[in-house]
């Protein structure tokens, strides 16, 4: 069990799954930079905060920016979306509403549609958080992408749950260490909203500068 003042934004998951340097970069060294990508995916995280927090369809129940938190993993966060889907079994009971529901979180994401394994981390560790906070198994849950205006629909099985926590553990192990890696380019850093502060590049030619000189 993790105290309050250890945990660790969920969001993080996805940071280290990235890279670990940009994980480092964010939560040892505080150095936080925006880029289009990230400019939009506040825009699109803004949108549906603004939304009303609940809403009824059939047999759906649509609640937004649940506040969820995990003290076995250590993580806090802000689920965009928890679907509640009606169940005639194992499923939690809301206030108001007869009979028994299932979370069911969703993501949203700029872009579009397109599998990304850090992305279903991220939405994992909201269903571990969910099934703490609630004595309930979460299942399935889906991520939104933002410019096709689609689903891609997650399965929570066994591995994905044990690479979740593993990489919770990692990210406070990282934390912990007060280390960050060093750059190693690679075509994902032109993605990265770090690169002009990471210089992966540049700090890849020092390095083969280093060495030559070294065995020289």
């Amino acid at each position: 069990m993790y105290s309050e003042d250890e945990f660790i934004p969920v969001s993080a998951l996805s940071d280290i799954t990235f890279c670990e340097r940009r994980a480092a970069l964010h939560f040892i060294e505080r150095i936080w930079e925006d880029n289009l990508f990230t400019a939009e995916g506040t825009i699109l995280h803004e949108r549906v905060d603004e939304d009303s927090n609940t809403e009824a369809r059939g047999n759906i129940r649509i609640s937004r920016s649940i506040p969820l938190r995990s003290l076995r993993l250590g993580l806090i966060g802000k689920a965009d979306i928890v679907e509640f889907h009606k169940t005639a079994t194992d499923g939690v009971k809301l206030e108001g509403v007869s009979g028994l529901w299932l979370p069911f979180p969703v993501e949203y994401k700029r872009g579009y549609l397109r599998h990304e394994h850090s992305f279903d981390i991220q939405l994992c560790a909201y269903a571990l958080c969910l099934e703490e906070m609630l004595n309930v198994k979460v299942t399935e849950g889906a991520l939104f992408y933002g410019k096709t205006k689609r689903r891609l629909g997650v399965y929570f099985d066994e591995v994905l749950r044990q690479k979740t926590e593993d990489t919770a553990k990692r990210l406070h192990e990282l934390i912990a260490s007060s280390i960050t890696p060093k750059a190693e380019y690679s075509k994902k850093c032109e993605r990265c909203s770090l690169v002009d502060r990471c210089l992966p590049k540049v700090s890849r030619k020092a390095s083969n500068y280093l060495l030559k000189v070294r065995e020289e």
